[in-house]
């Protein structure tokens, strides 16, 4: 992998996680709100879901970029 896409790539990749921590983060707030009383463990455990979902997902496109998925039938 190239520099420049792997920069590129990197780039993607923290978008993406600081995205999926902020749902997580977002709903932790929410269900804390609603059903919790002003708890804060939700708060961690949406925070921590976000980012275990965020550390898979890069770790899954780092590891096999180029990896398609269906099926690929042959004519004959």
């Amino acid at each position: 992998m190239t520099t420049a896409r792997f920069s590129k790539s990197l780039s993607a990749e923290l978008f993406t996680s600081l995205s999926v921590r902020g749902a997580g983060f977002g709903l932790g707030i929410v269900f804390s709100v609603i059903f919790f009383k002003r708890k804060t463990w939700p708060i961690a455990f949406g925070s921590g879901m976000g980012l275990g979902m965020a550390y898979s997902n890069c770790q899954h496109d780092f590891q096999s970029p180029y990896l398609l998925h269906g099926k690929f039938v042959k004519e004959q």
